[in-house]
């Protein structure tokens, strides 16, 4: 039998999706060669990391750019970086994803003007910037500007591209940082859609766009998306997604052409599920989570992204990202896949769970749109609390051992790994001198450029966004006179103003049934006792530009459960920000959250600041991805205790907390 004709199978494979590794370190030059290595290996589009301080509108020169220059991805202060980072790479010929939301506008221009000295036409060149502010201010932290001023950015951004690079998905409304955060299905589709329903409202009441053309906005709005290892969940919400999107543009916008409401996305797969423990078994939880986005073709993602299984120890090196390329390559071109038509149509149990998943977004949605819009619901910090919420119960369950996760919380006997024999060469290094050079290359570009032209961009710019003026012609303005992107970043700030978002700590739900917690709380009412206070005091701190807060809210949380008063001022803080609040808070213990890996940076600056006034006898404890000679540094250099991921209980923790404060005081 001709195995072509069998049932069910298309005429034509379905097109792979584009395959992109999530890279960048060090320096655009460094970086520039990770791109072409990946690409001669059959990677088909980029997507690029920038730094911390590139993603929060800082030079490497900055203050609070100090220990973070090139560590989660690469620093682009001007023009000359951009050239750099794709020098011999075409971009007429790219298609490139940018992980970029504050400033997204300003790395928009670097790269079009680049392309624009290539010889590329605009209106040919492909790619995304994510630039979905919302989450940054629930999830991710590397917002900058207060959210309507945020939202204006992002609109005049599509209004550019309409006109210029037609191609260019000019926003990517992203839900994979709320899944991380905490969010159900039900409120990663209710709540991103409710930021996607806030950029098109903005779009279509900014006056650039015609109401005939909003189909054509619609068409380039895209998403980017998170798959757990729930697989057959997330092929759902998949569906579900489509389903909503669907019926939000043609009824709220009016889209009559089916293909401009067509639900478009690329995905990252689960980071956070990722564990330091037993690391070779991320392996197998990256495929299945690859395929909740790739078995629904009606619902098949169209750019995927994978993580390395080394990300919860380190930065990965060239080889592990190898490794999780070719794992898409495998499925698109080894098996069948591709072959078939949707293999879950017609499927009780698929459209009953898909069905529960709409029924309970639009509740949602509804919910955000009554309280004024997406804007309301993060001023409010409805968003965040709920987020902050559901990570909570996230962490109950898996505490509990409810939630099994294979290596951590059952099945922790292991034998030793070969994948980490070689210690911390099994991750990529970055070097200590990057920021070094960085800092110097970008105080050499300002000197070298014309410093009148410089002032009048800026100018021109400032002036801008005093009205409702479009800012890219400014900010075009500012690539060619050389600006930097903090200089970019700062002029908007006088203007628009910075913006601390709400930590949602408040109302966020305690730890259940928690039976470890009732003998942790007593210990802590007894050391306040017998320390004369009235109760333990936490300073929870962020140092740097590290924004994910994740952790440091959930032990905030915990802790306050726990009897501690808890003092928690959110993210981006320096050394010198947290030292004061400690001593004029009068605190028993510093804690301090560093996910970026500044941590050889950020807590040395911490004690020395604690020597300086006077309070050399604060315990300080530190978490974050630490690897184990790292940890060691840090303890010898004064740290009391050092948390990584592997130490998921989080009563346990606060439990270790008050040990600390009982040593530190001479109790037994």
């Amino acid at each position: 039998m001709d195995e072509k004709a069998l049932p069910g199978r298309l005429p034509e494979r379905d097109r792979p999706w584009v395959m992109r590794t999530y890279a960048g370190h060090s320096s655009a030059a460094a970086t520039n060669a990770l791109f072409r290595r990946n690409l001669a290996k059959g990677q088909t589009g980029l997507s690029v990391a920038f730094d911390l301080p590139t993603q929060t509108g800082y030079d490497p020169d900055h203050e609070l750019a100090a220990g973070e220059v090139g560590r989660v991805g690469v620093p682009v202060a001007h023009l000359g970086d951009m050239r750099a980072l794709f020098d011999g790479i075409p971009l007429a010929d790219m298609n490139t994803s940018m992980t970029i939301n504050a400033p997204a506008m300003w790395l928009l221009a670097l790269y079009g003007t680049v392309g624009v000295e290539q010889g590329a036409e605009l209106s040919r060149c492909a790619g995304t910037t994510q630039n979905d502010i919302i989450k940054e201010y629930l999830s991710r932290g590397t917002h900058i500007f207060p959210p309507a001023a945020s939202l204006r950015l992002t609109a005049d951004v599509v209004a550019y591209t309409l006109r210029e690079m037609p191609r260019w998905n000019p926003v990517n409304i992203c839900s994979y940082h709320l899944q991380e955060a905490g969010a159900t299905p039900v409120q990663e589709v209710g709540f991103a859609l409710s930021t996607a329903v806030a950029v098109l409202d903005a779009v279509r009441d900014s006056g650039q766009v015609p109401a005939e053309r909003m189909g054509d906005v619609v068409q380039r709005i895209s998403f980017f998306v998170n798959a757990g290892v729930r697989f057959v969940e997330e092929i759902a919400k998949m569906r579900a997604f489509g389903a909503l999107w669907d019926e939000i543009t043609r009824e709220r916008y009016g889209v009559q052409n089916p293909k401009q409401r067509r639900f478009r996305y690329g995905v990252q797969v689960n980071s956070l599920g990722l564990t330091e423990a037993q690391p070779e078994n991320n392996i197998q939880r990256i495929v299945l989570e690859m395929l909740g986005v790739t078995l629904s073709r009606d619902a098949r993602a169209r750019a995927v992204q994978l993580p390395a299984w080394n990300e919860a120890l380190g930065l990965p090196r060239p080889w592990d990202q190898q490794w999780s390329l070719r794992m898409q390559q495998v499925l698109a071109y080894e098996s069948d896949l591709l072959e078939y038509p949707d293999l879950f149509e017609g499927s009780h149990v698929m459209t009953a769970l898909v069905d529960g998943i709409v029924a309970g977004a639009r509740v949602e949605l509804e919910k955000v749109l009554e309280m004024g819009g997406v804007v309301a619901a993060v001023e409010t910090g409805y968003l965040k609390s709920a987020l902050v919420a559901s990570l909570a119960e996230r962490r109950r369950r898996m505490e509990s051992g409810a939630d099994v996760v294979v290596g951590v919380n059952r099945f922790t006997e292991t034998e030793p790994s070969p994948l980490t024999a070689a210690g911390a060469e099994s991750v990529e290094q970055v070097d200590p001198a990057v920021e070094a050079a960085a800092t110097a290359s970008v105080r050499r570009w300002r000197a070298g450029r014309d410093d009148a032209a410089v002032d009048a961009a800026l100018a021109r710019l400032r002036a801008d966004a005093a009205t409702t003026t479009n800012l890219m012609p400014a900010t075009l303005e500012c690539v060619r006179a050389g600006v930097t992107t903090g200089e970019w970043a700062g002029a908007l700030r006088q203007v628009f103003g910075e913006y601390r978002a709400p930590t949602g700590l408040t109302g966020a739900a305690g730890s259940g049934g928690d039976p470890g917690l009732a003998a942790v709380r007593a210990r802590v009412a007894a050391t306040a006792r017998e320390l004369g206070s009235g109760r333990l005091r936490l300073l929870v701190g962020k140092p740097g530009l590290d924004g994910h807060s994740n952790g440091a809210e959930q032990i905030a949380v915990r802790a306050r459960d726990a009897g501690f008063e808890v003092v928690y001022q959110g993210i981006r803080l320096t050394a010198g920000q947290i030292v004061a609040a400690a001593v004029e808070e009068d605190v028993d213990l510093v804690g301090l959250s560093v996910l970026s890996g500044s941590h050889l940076a950020a807590v040395p600056a911490v004690l020395d600041g604690l020597r300086a006034a006077g309070r050399p006898d604060l315990p300080v404890v530190v978490g974050g991805i630490i690897p184990a000679g790292d940890a060691q540094q840090l303890r010898a250099a004064g740290v009391a205790r050092v948390f990584t991921p592997k130490d998921f209980a989080l009563t346990g923790i606060i439990d270790e907390l008050v040990t600390v404060v009982r040593e530190t005081n001479g109790l037994r």
